[in-house]
């Protein structure tokens, strides 16, 4: 048997594809290159460049991979652009997923794990939230991920679809053996920006919004290490595999840190102190959100092992340093639509 993993080609999709194959699983990347890498993915895995939402070919990588589980990663993420062009978002995040669930269910797929946000919960107002917390997504983004979830759950409880859901807090940081990390050139995250400002990449990096209610001023957000979070998933693999249920759970820390504490841990950690700039902030955004993951701890049996600031940022400024050395100061170019 083997997994599919959409998005695979990408950072926390590609960082999915590792694990399987160190784990001695047959992972089958579908992937349409947009963002995402051919490099990225790891031998061992078998790469098909596609669409997720073709259902043609969908049907025929189960049949033909004979797939028992889809670890469900592609989606549009920028929340600024998802308010800007949310009908865009709709399409690739909604109704796209919905073929591929169809598709799961159909070909009788065992098991459906999805990458879902902590941007489900909007401003919570709660500290820190649990899966309870009313949900109240600020941006279509969030919307988008919140709709497939629902979708999920209707799936399961008409066609006994198993799913798991981890809403991810902020993910950041690489494989600590150095392999793969956060690639893409543009990418929004904030400690990938950081560090790359750090590195020179960029003359200066902007704070949007420092007039939140939080202790600086700045947004609060509960950093967790990639690895930390692809070892949830695992663990919720096994837990469908094993009969164990559907869950909805919570991937962070249960601590949170400012966008001005993060930029200050960056600057410790590469030794470099590059200027930073105040702007508005930007719609869509929440004040602070921070996880309650102890659900995840207790049914998962999930202990997290790199839950430290500065070694996430450690990690993702040696990610840097290496696909520059690869690729130079551009980065990697783009290979797909």
């Amino acid at each position: 048997m083997a997994v599919l993993v959409t998005g695979g080609a990408g950072y926390i999709g590609g960082h999915m594809a590792l694990a399987l194959v160190d784990a001695g699983e047959r992972p089958v990347v579908l992937d349409n290159l947009s963002t995402g890498f051919r490099w990225a993915v790891p031998t061992g895995a078998k790469l098909v460049v596609g669409d997720f939402g073709d259902a043609a070919l969908v049907d025929r990588v189960i049949a033909d991979e004979g797939i028992d589980a889809i670890a469900h990663f592609a989606a549009k993420i920028v929340v600024p652009e998802s308010v800007a062009d949310p009908l865009s978002y709709y399409d690739n995040n909604v109704a796209k997923a919905r073929t591929l669930i169809e598709r799961a269910v159909k070909g009788g797929v065992g098991a459906f794990i999805f990458s879902s946000t902590a941007a489900v919960y909007g401003d919570p107002g709660a500290d820190p939230v649990k899966e309870e917390t009313p949900a109240d997504p600020l941006s279509p983004y969030g919307r988008s991920k919140l709709m497939v979830e629902w979708m999920l759950d209707d799936a399961s409880r008409a066609h006994g679809l198993p799913y798991a859901i981890l809403r991810y807090f902020n993910v950041a940081g690489a494989d600590p053996q150095g392999r793969l990390g956060q690639s893409t050139p543009a990418a929004t995250h904030l400690i990938k920006r950081a560090v790359q400002t750090a590195l020179g990449r960029h003359a200066s990096m902007a704070i949007y919004g420092d007039d939140y209610p939080t202790p600086d001023g700045t947004g609060v957000r509960d950093y967790i290490h990639v690895t930390d979070l692809i070892a949830a998933h695992m663990a919720a693999l096994a837990r469908l595999r094993g009969g164990g249920g559907s869950a909805l759970l919570n991937c962070g820390y249960s601590r949170g840190y400012s966008v001005l504490e993060v930029i200050e841990t960056v600057k410790r950690v590469s030794g470099v102190d590059f200027t930073v700039t105040r702007e508005p902030r930007r719609a869509g955004d929440s004040a602070a959100v921070v996880a309650d993951a102890s659900r995840a701890r207790r049914e998962l049996g999930w202990a997290p092992r790199y839950d430290d600031l500065e070694t996430i940022v450690r990690h993702a400024l040696d990610w840097e340093r290496r696909i520059h050395n690869r690729f130079g100061a551009e980065g990697p170019p783009r290979e797909g639509a």
